[in-house]
């Protein structure tokens, strides 16, 4: 009996050191902040057929398909923010009389690390990639493909969040790289005929704003970028619009516009006084698809 009751007050004394030896371990663990993410995927996919028989008003059948994908990862960690965004869209008109042509075609991945150093800023790195999937033809031509053009850039600065839903992030020191596979397409991109890479170096300016109010949300992105090394008074445009609209729980309107300015891109611009007369030229691009299809979320609904 008197073994019996050493043993276990041995056990209980042994218990009782171990717990006073990993009480400080465990609260020095929680105060060590837990990442905290916010992942999802939200798809929409816009589908139309149109067929013609004997039509005596005319027209043409046609195909079109449009699809939408962007992938998000964003984490928080104490001080620590990390924004991850990958969009993906590629869409097609299949007219039964003039062939296939595409009418969306983006690659676009977005990445910044911040960390707070006062109250709404962030020191910040901004990271982007852009190109699209396919070739693009103006007639017969080939004006672009994969990596042709390819848009690359790196910025370190501040990033002010005057709301969560605003953000301001300007890099005084940012580099980028135009990449262009094809050696016939690069004059037409900025770069020499045997450049693959061209690379600049500037300030950057981004602006993200998104508004949602219940069935309806809308965000931009305006990126303005100027090279300390070329010209710097042409500054460079991007601006991109997504807006949608829920529907029903599956189905919603979408718009997507896309604005761009760049003094090294040459662009099809109509000769003056001809109507089917282009030559290459510098000059704003811009480009709007609307449709109206099924739409849904996998994972969290992005913050």
């Amino acid at each position: 009996m008197k073994r019996l009751i050493l043993a276990v007050s041995a056990i209980f004394v042994t218990l009782s050191l171990f717990a006073q030896e990993a009480a400080p371990a465990a609260e020095a663990e929680a105060q060590v902040p837990k990442a905290e993410w916010n992942k999802g995927i939200a798809t929409t996919v816009g589908f139309s057929q149109l067929s013609l028989m004997q039509w005596a008003a005319g027209g043409a059948g046609q195909l079109t398909l449009n699809t939408y994908a962007d992938l998000y990862a964003n984490m928080t960690k104490g001080k620590i923010l990390w924004a991850n965004e990958l969009q993906a869209g590629y869409g097609f008109i299949e007219s039964f009389e003039t062939g296939f042509k595409k009418s969306d075609d983006r690659l676009i991945f977005d990445s910044k690390l911040g960390y707070k150093a006062a109250e709404k800023f962030y020191l910040s790195a901004v990271y982007n990639f852009r190109t699209q999937f396919a070739p693009g033809y103006s007639g017969d031509e080939l004006v672009s493909d994969f990596f042709a053009p390819a848009y690359t850039s790196l910025g370190l600065g501040i990033d002010y969040t005057p709301t969560k839903n605003i953000s301001i992030n300007f890099a005084p020191l940012t580099g980028k790289v135009t990449m262009v596979k094809p050696q016939e397409l690069r004059a037409r991109y900025g770069n020499a005929e045997d450049q693959f890479a061209r690379f600049e170096l500037g300030a950057q300016l981004k602006v993200d704003a998104k508004v949602e109010v219940e069935n309806f949300k809308v965000g931009t992105t305006l990126v303005l970028f100027s090279d300390y090394l070329n010209k710097p008074q042409n500054i460079k445009v991007l601006w991109d619009v997504n807006a949608e609209a829920k529907i029903t729980k599956f189905f919603s309107v979408t718009l997507r516009t896309n604005m761009i300015y760049d003094d090294n891109v040459l662009v099809p611009k109509l000769k003056k006084g001809t109507t089917n007369e282009y030559y290459d030229g510098k000059g704003i691009q811009f480009k709007e698809l609307f449709s109206i299809g099924f739409a849904y979320t996998f994972g969290e609904k992005k913050k």
